[in-house]
């Protein structure tokens, strides 16, 4: 029997990249898949690749900074197939300047996505997953929740650090409740929107960092996430799992 056979997997931002790879390996467990994101054209070709391997899944088009769109969501995830189990909560931004180039409209960008969207997705998965009796829940966090970089980055810095508390705090307080909240911080990974920036110094410096001397490959963050959110993690809770090639052990 696959790991989460009957199971029911929401991942948010699942049209390109760590989220598409994310459902595809929900799929190959067996869950039922319900891929969230604003891009449609995408996110329908990641339900496409889901029912080619075999797999069951539905896209419904979310912006996560909307509440009203969240609440639908879980709503819709609920509608379609009874119950929600697993949730991988993983849109995000990338976008930063140095301090004294910032803006506040960046400001507004990435904390509506990065933190408040990971805020109201946590709630109303919660609250759903209390309902049929627990679950569990994987926020994306970054190598850079847990340290910074200069010069750039500073507001995605403080956001991913903004997601571990959540993370934490959350598991903490559904930790009786048997719905398992933890986080992923992968390091450089090779995605669509990663791929033509690997190629400027800046980002060849930051890989070299890592002491493996290679950027990480999205399967690698999907195995994780479906790993924890798998009865074999069933005691761990509140947890932050870096995949990034041992750049955080230095």
């Amino acid at each position: 029997m696959k790991d989460l056979e009957n199971k029911v997997a929401l991942v948010t931002g699942g049209s390109s990249g760590i989220g598409r790879a994310t459902a595809l390996a929900f799929a190959q467990q067996g869950a039922k898949v319900v891929v969230a994101a604003r891009r449609i054209q995408e996110g329908e070709e990641t339900i496409k690749l889901i029912k080619e391997i075999g797999g069951e899944g539905i896209f419904i088009a979310t912006d996560i900074t909307q509440e009203a769109q969240i609440k639908a969501l879980i709503e819709q995830t609920v509608f379609h197939y009874g119950r929600l189990d697993c949730a991988f909560n993983n849109a995000g931004v990338a976008v930063g300047n140095p301090l004294l180039e910032e803006t506040e409209e960046n400001y507004y960008k990435v904390f509506d996505l990065n933190v408040k969207g990971v805020f109201l997705c946590l709630k109303y998965q919660v609250a759903q997953m209390l309902k049929n009796g627990g679950g569990a829940i994987v926020n994306c966090s970054s190598i850079l929740g847990v340290v910074g970089l200069a010069p750039v980055c500073l507001l995605y810095t403080a956001s991913k650090h903004a997601v571990l508390g959540l993370t934490k705090s959350a598991a903490l307080e559904f930790a009786t409740a048997n719905i398992r909240i933890n986080a992923v911080s992968p390091g450089v990974i090779e995605t669509e929107m990663s791929r033509p920036m690997l190629a400027f110094p800046f980002y060849q410096e930051f890989i070299a960092k890592h002491p493996m001397k290679r950027v990480g490959k999205v399967e690698e963050v999907a195995n994780m996430v479906v790993f924890l959110c798998s009865d074999k993690a069933s005691f761990i809770t509140g947890e932050n799992i870096a995949i990034d090639g041992g750049f955080l052990a230095q």
